[in-house]
């Protein structure tokens, strides 16, 4: 709801419009939503979209900071630090990227100058809201990404991007489960850094490790 969800100007009334249509449909059992999916065409292709009305959802949305019309004006919001996991894994599905390709851009001088690159990146129209995600990040992960201005002079965007090692220690916070929701596409991503090497030393901060089991993520750096 921080990205790709809407709060109505109509109190009470949200809605959620995305590409990618596991997204949607994942909110709605996440919700218990009987409101249907339905498709709208966009100037980018076909989205789905979910609309539903739910005052004390609603509300309690506000209460944590969201506003409608969020995109540039959104900041801080009151996220606890056991649920912050699960909110930046939804954020990275909304408007963030997991990105893994190999960077071949020497080869031709040298053969063995051939790198597996991994970005976990993630854009907003909203510097402050960007500034408290670093920041909160930092805090309870230790890595710290650097956030890089882009876009159009008249309408900036930022993206915050975690480079291999962060990226590597990010993912096996947010993915702390193999039954968490998320987009399958961005997980399909990720797998291979989420290999299980056996149980953690130390309790993450986030909801229990279900299923997988870890070693240290910093130890393994």
């Amino acid at each position: 709801m921080a990205t790709d969800g809407n709060l109505s100007g109509r109190k009470g009334h949200l809605s959620l419009i995305s590409k990618d249509p596991e997204q949607v449909q994942t909110l709605r059992c996440c919700l218990h939503l009987e409101a249907p999916v339905s498709q709208i065409a966009t100037a980018t292709g076909i989205h789905h979209k979910i609309q539903w009305c739910d005052r004390g959802l609603y509300d309690w949305l506000v209460g944590v900071g969201l506003t409608p019309a969020k995109s540039r004006t959104i900041g801080p919001l009151a996220v606890p630090d056991n649920a912050f996991a699960d909110f930046f894994r939804g954020c990275i599905d909304g408007d963030g990227t997991v990105l893994v390709y190999v960077d071949g851009y020497h080869a031709t001088r040298q053969p063995n100058y051939v790198y597996e690159r991994l970005y976990v990146s993630l854009v907003s129209a909203s510097l402050r809201f960007l500034d408290w995600i670093r920041a909160s990040v930092s805090r309870i992960v230790g890595v710290f990404g650097a956030i890089h201005l882009s876009g159009r002079r008249d309408r900036p965007l930022w993206t915050l991007r975690y480079a291999k090692a962060e990226s590597i220690r990010l993912l096996r916070w947010m993915y702390y489960s193999p039954d968490v929701p998320c987009l399958g596409r961005k997980r399909a991503m990720a797998s291979r850094f989420l290999v299980p090497l056996g149980r953690a030393s130390r309790r993450s901060v986030g909801r229990p490790r279900v299923g997988w089991l870890y070693t240290d993520p910093a130890r393994d750096m």
